[in-house]
């Protein structure tokens, strides 16, 4: 079965649109599983810091790479042999293809 971890800051917009259509379906009748996990447990002091400002200055804020790595270790072991997945714009396309090949496997887990 096609396991499905997601971490995100937004646990509360899963389903959302997999809950929908043949996604939404299939996950209904148990073909595949859906796990939503909050990054902000694994943020840092009092307020549950998940990112900061950039190393090199400039605006805005990045995501802390250690907030991220504890979620990623909390969510699967180093032996999971599920692939670890970075939703950015920057990234290559997520294509038919591709999800086809995942589907073959264990499931992924999810940065989002």
């Amino acid at each position: 079965m096609f396991r499905a971890t997601v971490l995100t800051l937004f646990p509360e917009m899963f389903p959302g649109p997999l809950g929908l259509s043949l996604a939404g379906d299939a996950l209904s009748r148990g073909v595949w599983t859906l796990e939503p996990r909050q990054i902000r447990e694994h943020g840092l002091g009092r307020h549950r810091a998940v990112d900061d400002t950039p190393a090199g200055g400039g605006p805005g804020m990045v995501m802390r790479a250690d907030v991220l790595a504890a979620a990623i270790d909390a969510a699967a072991p180093q032996d999971d042999p599920r692939p670890r997945l970075l939703m950015s714009p920057r990234g290559a396309p997520l294509t038919q293809a591709r999800a086809r090949e995942l589907a073959q496997g264990p499931g992924a887990i999810i940065l989002c």
